[in-house]
């Protein structure tokens, strides 16, 4: 076996599949490699007629074929199985290769697993690839972070085999250091998990209180799609809720089970903006609400606790709601993403990262499931400042929010009233409140942690930190 592959990708379930596919297709000869060997004669077989293959057997055949510097792109279940796979490829390498970690790493483990390789010479380049199976095959949104050097060798790889937005540009950049494309990877995942829950916020306001029936909302998704809103989860929301089941001739989502599941990236994006402090409360309640779906007993237990009686409005006021509607879910939308860009933002800093919050809006506008039309305009407002502290701090999205607050706010009334759920709209509007408050009540709480624990407060007319002797004159202290 000669050393003829420019690429290779070892784990060939679905994803590793497609993505060895996209890279022959794109005129790459690649080496392809899985445990199990039938996996890999079986795409040879299949696919083989694609572009150009060279299968491997073993972890030996597989790096002797790659030319150097290698570039081995690694597709296995995150976690113990990656660390497994590292472990049986790094030490057949040599310094200036390359392992690119193409699944959902954690990106503390590929902080560690950088670290690791680095002292071997090997660049381990920990990279988000969004898209799904399509995209894998067809173009997907690309998020790699390793060295420079690393991205100097393996990126102009990735930018032929990314999606294009619509101005041709590859949806793919250089995120920054160590863990970084895993970081933004995992931060355009809880994005998601805030996008999915509004959109089926939407949904319920529209069915139990405009009344409207599945196909009906679809249509109502479909007209959305064509302005503001116009994006990829819009647009198969449309097509699922228009889908009608072939067994009982009723609506597709009226026989699916209401529990959604979830592999763990969103969790991972709320525990780590608890750990650096960053308030991403739309992608919590997202991930919260996925959580209490799936607690069927506690679910079962309550159906009998009293709410409101159901009533539905007449079509004229459901034609306006639904309009209100469309505005809540645009408005809570730009919060979800200026929750996830403050999230990135706050590690950057951290880790010292550098990452360029208009790079990472601008590769999101295609291949990736949160693409959307607005992207471009959020790019466009780091671009014009790039120190933007807050998508809300960009004059166009506050005026559109300061426009929508109304409607949101009435959605989020009738919602209460109705007994609708809807805690990823009111997530998203008490952060806007809360962020545009004068004074919050956070004095109050300070004064009652100083009550029971000492632990001071400082004052709005002066510098120092003070103490209030409660158990005694109530005189201040400086502390």
């Amino acid at each position: 076996m000669g050393t003829t592959a420019q690429i290779g990708v070892t784990g060939l379930a679905v994803m590793g599949r497609n993505l060895a596919r996209n890279f022959a297709r794109n005129g790459y000869t690649v080496a392809v490699h899985n445990r199990t060997v039938a996996r890999t004669r079986a795409l040879i077989e299949e696919f083989g007629g694609e572009g150009d293959f060279v299968a491997a057997e073993t972890a030996e055949e597989f790096v002797a074929a790659l030319e150097r510097p290698r570039r081995l792109v690694v597709m296995v279940k995150a976690g113990e199985p990656t660390d497994a796979v590292i472990a049986e490829f790094a030490p057949l390498l040599e310094p200036g290769d390359m392992i690119v970690d193409g699944g959902n790493a954690h990106f503390a483990d590929t902080r560690r697993r950088e670290r690791e390789l680095r002292e071997r010479g090997v660049h381990f380049v920990g990279t988000g690839v969004s898209g799904g199976e399509e995209g894998a095959l067809h173009g997907p949104s690309i998020m790699p972070g390793g060295s420079a050097e690393s991205y100097e060798s393996l990126g102009p790889m990735l930018e032929r085999i990314s999606a294009k937005a619509d101005d041709g540009a590859p949806c793919v950049t250089h995120v920054g250091p160590d863990g970084a494309g895993h970081f933004v990877k995992m931060v355009h995942n809880g994005i998601e998990y805030a996008d999915m829950q509004l959109i089926g916020e939407a949904y319920q306001l529209l069915r139990d209180v405009a009344g409207y029936t599945p196909a009906r909302i679809a249509d109502v998704f479909r007209r959305w799609n064509t302005g503001r809103l116009d994006s990829y989860l819009i647009e198969i929301t449309a097509e699922v809720l228009s889908h009608v089941d072939a067994a009982t001739g009723k609506p597709f989502v009226d026989v699916v089970l209401d529990r959604a599941e979830q592999k763990g990236t969103g969790r991972w994006t709320v525990q780590i903006a608890l750990d650096l402090g960053v308030p991403v409360s739309g992608i919590a309640e997202a991930v919260f609400a996925r959580s209490l779906s799936g607690h069927a007993d506690l679910r079962s237990a309550a159906r009998g606790l009293p709410g409101p009686t159901p009533r539905t409005l007449p079509e004229a006021e459901a034609a306006a709601f639904a309009d209100r509607v469309e505005q809540a879910l645009y408005a809570s939308k730009i919060v979800s993403y200026t929750q996830g860009f403050h999230q990135i933002a706050a590690a950057s800093a951290e880790y010292d990262w550098g990452v360029d919050a208009g790079a990472v809006a601008r590769i999101w506008r295609g291949g990736c499931i949160i693409r959307a039309a607005f992207l471009d305009r959020i790019t466009a407002a780091y671009e014009a400042d790039p120190g933007l502290v807050s998508l809300l701090s960009d004059r166009d999205f506050a005026d559109e929010i300061g426009a929508a607050q109304d409607d949101w706010r009435a959605v989020l009334a009738a919602a209460t009233t109705q007994g609708v759920p809807t805690p990823g709209f009111a997530a998203a509007l008490a952060y806007y409140d809360g962020l545009r408050t004068d004074r919050s009540p956070a004095a109050l709480i300070q004064g009652q942690r100083d009550y029971f624990g000492a632990h001071t407060y400082r004052r709005t007319d002066g510098e120092g930190t003070f103490h209030t002797l409660w158990g005694g004159d109530r005189s201040e202290v400086e502390a």
